[in-house]
C-alpha cells in the first residue's frame, strides 16, 4: 500500500489499460524489428528503436551500458530508494532465418512494460525502481553474462523476461551450455594422382560426426549434442588438410556439460587417431548455465497471466529444452523465463515457420499479454517486500 493509501491491486488496471493504449505502437515496433533483422552485438537499429520508444514515454534511458553499444539500461524510479527489478528484452536475430526466435515479441513486451509503467504511474508509488535492460546477443553471444561481468545487474533484486513459444507455460527447464571446437589438421595432396601421400582432415571430422551418433546411445536423455562443419577442404581435388566442425553440448546440469566436454574430446582424439591427423579441442570459456527455478515469482507471473483472462498451457512434454545466457542471471539472483503463446501447438522455435508467426496477429496477443503480466509483476515485487523475500529466500535455498 502506497502512502496515500492505494494498494497495488487498484493499480494493475490502470497499468494493463496503458499497455492496451501502446498496443498499436508496441505492434508496429516489433513489426520493425522483425522486418529488419540484426545478428548479435550487430543490433543498432533494434537499439535505437527500443530507446526512443522508452525514452519518449518516460523512462530515463542510458545508451551502451556494460561497454556493449547495442546495450541499454531505461529506469522508471520509484518513491525513493529501495529494490530493483530488472526486465529483460533480446532483439538480436538468427543468421539466415531472421527472428525464427522471437526476439521482436520478446524485446517489444519488456519494453512496453516498462513504458507502460511509466505512463501509468511514473515516478512509481513505491519505494525502488524497474529497469528495462537491453541483453544483445543472446544468440551466440552471451550478451549478459558479459553484461552482469561488467555490473550491470548488480544492485538488481530480481530480473524477468518472456519468450515465445507454441505455448504458455510459467517454468520450463533450460539446458546448460558448452560450445566446442574441434580442429583437424592433416596434409595436403592431389586427390587423383597422389591420394596415398595426403592425410585427410576431411576423414577426421566425418570420423567425430559417425563417433558422436555411437555416443547418444550412452548419454542421459536430457542431454544433447549437435555440431556442424564449418571447414570441409576447399576443393574436391585436393585432399584436405584443414577441417573443422563446431558443437554444442547441452545438459540440466553443468556438471554433465563438462562429462560430455570430457566424452567429445575422446572421440575428436580417437577420430584424429584412426585418420592419422592432428586435432584440437576447444572450449569456449563462458558457459550458459541452466535456468534455476524461481516458483515465487512464477507463481506471480501466474496469477497476473490468470487476472488479464491469458490462458496457461499444460506443457505438451513432445518438445525438448533450449538454452540460454538468461540461466546464467537465475543463478546470480532470483530470475523467471515464461514462455507465451505466439504460435499454435508443435510449431518449433528456430524454424522459417515460427518466423512467421512471430510477426503474426497471435504474435501481437502474447506480446500484450507478457507486457501486461510483466509489469504487474514487477509491480507485485516493488508493493510487497513480503513477497520479494520469498522470492529470495527461495532463490538462496
Amino acid at each position: 500500500m502506497t502512502d496515500g493509501g492505494t494498494t497495488v491491486d487498484t493499480l494493475k488496471p490502470e497499468v494493463a489499460a496503458a499497455v492496451d493504449r501502446l498496443a498499436d505502437e508496441l505492434e508496429a515496433l516489433s513489426h520493425k524489428i522483425h522486418d529488419n533483422p540484426e545478428l548479435c552485438f550487430k543490433e543498432e537499429r533494434a537499439h535505437a528503436w527500443l530507446t526512443e520508444f522508452l525514452e519518449k514515454h518516460g523512462a530515463r534511458v542510458e545508451r551502451g551500458v556494460g561497454g556493449l553499444p547495442t546495450a541499454f539500461r531505461a529506469t522508471v524510479e520509484g518513491a525513493g530508494p529501495g529494490p530493483t527489478i530488472a526486465i529483460m528484452a533480446e532483439y538480436d536475430a538468427l543468421p539466415g532465418i531472421g527472428h525464427a526466435c522471437g526476439h521482436n515479441v520478446i524485446a517489444t513486451a519488456g519494453t512496453g512494460a516498462g513504458a507502460a509503467l511509466a505512463v501509468a504511474l511514473g515516478p512509481l508509488p513505491f519505494a525502488g525502481r524497474v529497469q528495462v535492460v537491453g541483453t544483445p546477443a543472446e544468440e551466440g553471444g552471451a550478451g549478459k553474462v558479459r553484461l552482469m561481468e561488467a555490473g550491470v545487474f548488480k544492485g538488481v533484486d530480481a530480473a524477468m523476461m518472456i519468450h515465445g513459444r507454441c505455448g504458455t507455460q510459467v517454468w520450463r527447464p533450460t539446458l546448460g551450455i558448452v560450445k566446442v571446437k574441434a580442429e583437424f589438421h592433416g596434409k595436403a595432396t592431389h586427390a587423383s594422382s597422389w591420394p596415398w601421400r595426403g592425410v585427410n582432415a576431411l576423414n577426421a571430422v566425418i570420423q567425430l560426426f559417425v563417433g558422436l551418433d555411437q555416443l547418444r546411445q550412452q548419454l542421459r536423455p536430457d542431454a544433447r549434442v549437435h555440431g556442424i562443419i564449418v571447414k570441409g577442404g576447399e576443393q574436391p581435388n585436393i585432399i584436405p588438410e584443414y577441417t573443422r566442425a563446431d558443437f554444442y553440448l547441452r545438459a540440466l546440469s553443468k556438471d554433465y556439460c563438462q562429462e560430455l566436454l570430457r566424452r567429445f574430446t575422446g572421440c575428436a582424439e580417437g577420430a584424429a587417431a584412426a585418420t592419422g591427423c592432428r586435432v584440437d579441442v576447444t572450449a569456449e570459456p563462458t558457459i550458459h548455465d541452466p535456468m534455476k527455478p524461481n516458483r515465487t515469482m512464477a507463481a506471480l507471473f501466474e496469477q497476473n497471466l490468470g487476472a488479464i483472462g491469458f490462458p496457461v498451457d499444460p506443457d505438451d512434454g513432445e518438445a525438448g529444452y533450449g538454452s540460454t545466457d538468461c540461466g546464467n542471471v537465475s543463478q546470480a539472483l532470483p530470475t523467471i523465463h515464461p514462455y507465451i503463446r505466439i504460435s499454435p501447438d508443435g510449431v518449433p522455435g528456430h524454424s522459417r515457420e515460427f518466423a512467421e508467426w512471430a510477426r503474426s496477429p497471435m504474435a501481437r496477443a502474447g506480446l500484450v499479454a507478457g507486457a501486461k503480466a510483466l509489469a504487474l509483476t514487477a509491480l507485485d515485487l516493488l508493493a510487497s517486500p513480503e513477497k520479494l523475500a520469498a522470492a529470495k529466500d527461495e532463490f538462496a535455498r
